[in-house]
């Protein structure tokens, strides 16, 4: 039996849970979020706590599919009251980002401008050398800084490019003549 699916999850005051037969909708000062509920599971919605229960739990698939709903609704949970924020962080002479409405226009050292299309529920600021990316859906929030860290990830030899706030790059030393 899955350790995190049994585990209960706290709504905290101002959120609104509403469990159907195959999904969990969750609303909340940031918006809404629904999560699938998984056949062989179901949950109940007692006072301020979700649980979540499983129905077979020799079966290793179903198993699994416990903890992950019981980890997607612990993160739709977060997200509509608190929400998600990644921070990246650019490293090298002229590079810049800044943005304009739902575009950030990236200067990462090519012969042309990068420039991303921020999806919407995300939003991203930009404060000196650094992005901050928001937004209520984790998983969105991470997709989009894995993205922008693809265009000029670091490199081992100067750590220039884009790199998550306290990444730690391990540097190589370089030819020697």
């Amino acid at each position: 039996m899955s350790r995190v699916g049994k585990q209960p999850v706290v709504v905290p005051s101002g959120v609104e849970v509403s469990v159907t037969a195959d999904a969990i909708t969750v609303k909340g000062a940031k918006g809404t979020l629904s999560s699938p509920l998984f056949e062989g599971l179901s949950a109940v919605h007692e006072g301020n706590e979700i649980k979540i229960t499983c129905v077979d739990t020799s079966n290793k698939k179903l198993n699994g599919n416990f903890g992950l709903a019981r980890a997607l609704l612990a993160n739709n949970v977060a997200g509509v009251s608190k929400g998600f924020e990644k921070t990246l962080e650019l490293r090298g002479v002229g590079y810049r980002a800044k943005v304009q409405g739902q575009k950030l226009d990236l200067s990462l050292g090519f012969s042309h401008p990068v420039v991303y299309e921020v999806p919407v529920g995300v939003e991203a600021v930009v404060n000196n050398s650094q992005i901050v990316i928001r937004g209520m859906d984790k998983q969105k929030v991470g997709q989009v800084a894995a993205e922008i860290r693809a265009y000029r990830p670091p490199e081992p030899y100067k750590g220039k490019g884009v790199r998550y706030l306290g990444e730690h790059i391990a540097m190589k030393e370089g030819k020697k003549a």
